[in-house]
């Protein structure tokens, strides 16, 4: 490993943050708000527009800088990471942990303003994102665990639902989020079944296969339409009976190359589902 520190351009910490992912965790968070708001100045309030931007840029650079820090090794035998995204070189690790911790840490001392819900939930979002990826735990690298770990994806949702002053957040809509994060890391996975195996890296994909990952993202995916019915009704099986049918066309097609194909809508499905999510929320409540 070289000695040296190397600086970090603003373009290539954008690159590293996964812009196109962004919505993965903000997403969660307008619809929180939307939950747990009571009325629409609750919306006013500077915490919510503060932590609206943390859950843009500084937390994705958090999760996926953490994670390009510890992958390196096997990155650089991985030809789509090469081409589609970028590498962190040893060079540039200690910049990158620098500039995360300036980045994240005034969003964790602003926390005084926030109640001990939110702040408890946001505690939870930092652990998990940085052990999905991080020793002792490294998350990633142990199949069915890792999946389980995506649960950091819904608690932006449950932070905001705290922040704007929400109360007794039903257990079953939790669930079926974790449910839903599950089946979007495991659907993710199974492109990359093959590369992930030549660079022996271990995922819920790995393990299962491809035709057992996608059994295992449908049966998450319908139960977390189930889940979610007594508060969403028509709309939770709408979105359910979105992702089962692609999980079974992604069953009939077969091949990993055909699932790839089948893949690329998926990142498009998630936006507008997030979408139809959020607006099905607020307008229910202040329409």
């Amino acid at each position: 490993m070289s000695g040296s520190v190397a600086p970090l351009s603003l373009s290539k910490l954008f690159q590293l943050s996964r812009p196109r992912f962004w919505i993965y965790i903000f997403g969660p968070y307008l619809v929180g708000l939307a939950a747990g708001a009571s009325k629409l100045s609750d919306f006013h309030h500077w915490p919510i527009v503060v932590f609206g931007f943390f859950f843009l840029f500084p937390a994705n650079l958090l999760i996926y800088g953490i994670n390009d820090i510890f992958d390196y090794e096997t990155d650089i035998h991985n030809i789509k990471k090469i081409d589609y995204e970028t590498l962190v070189p040893p060079a540039e690790r200690i910049t990158l942990w620098l500039v995360i911790a300036l980045l994240n840490l005034p969003f964790a001392l602003g926390l005084v303003a926030a109640n001990a819900a939110a702040r408890w939930t946001l505690a939870a979002f930092l652990f998990f994102s940085i052990f999905y990826s991080a020793p002792p735990i490294r998350a990633k690298t142990k199949p069915i665990l890792d999946a389980a770990f995506n649960v950091l994806y819904i608690f932006p949702g449950i932070f905001a639902y705290y922040l704007i002053g929400g109360e007794a957040l039903s257990l079953n809509l939790v669930l079926a989020a974790w449910c839903w994060a599950m089946a979007m890391h495991a659907y993710s996975a199974v492109p990359d079944i093959t590369a992930d195996r030549t660079a022996k890296i271990q995922t819920v994909a790995t393990y299962l296969g491809l035709p057992g990952t996608l059994l295992f993202c449908l049966v998450l995916y319908a139960a977390s339409a189930l889940l979610a019915f007594p508060h969403l009704s028509f709309i939770s099986l709408l979105l359910g009976m979105v992702y089962v049918s692609l999980m079974l066309a992604s069953l009939r097609a077969g091949t990993e190359s055909d699932v790839m194909r089948l893949y690329k809508i998926f990142p498009p499905i998630n936006t507008i589902s997030g979408g139809v999510l959020f607006f099905a929320v607020f307008l229910s409540k202040f329409l």
